[in-house]
């Protein structure tokens, strides 16, 4: 079977089986992690939670944020629908 074959047939299945088959791809895509990730990320939160908790935090307004996000959305989108 074909990549294009299979990704039709994919697409056909109903969107629970759909989500289920994305999840276990992607966990397949991460079986061979790094073992310290974990640990080094909830220690990169725990950092940022403290500075938050102590007001030493740079905030930004969720507004902000959001275009902020849309903007470089937009701009990804636009590199590769011109490639």
């Amino acid at each position: 079977m074909n990549a294009d074959r299979l990704r039709a047939e994919i697409l056909a299945l109903p969107p629970q089986q759909r989500a289920d088959l994305a999840r276990a791809l992607l966990e397949s895509l991460h079986q061979d992690a790094d073992p310290d990730a974990d640990a080094a990320w909830i220690a990169e939160l725990d950092r940022r939670a403290q500075t938050v908790a102590d007001g030493t935090a740079k905030l930004v307004d969720w507004e902000d944020a959001r275009d902020r996000i849309a903007a470089r959305l937009k701009a990804r989108r636009a590199t590769r629908a011109s490639r």
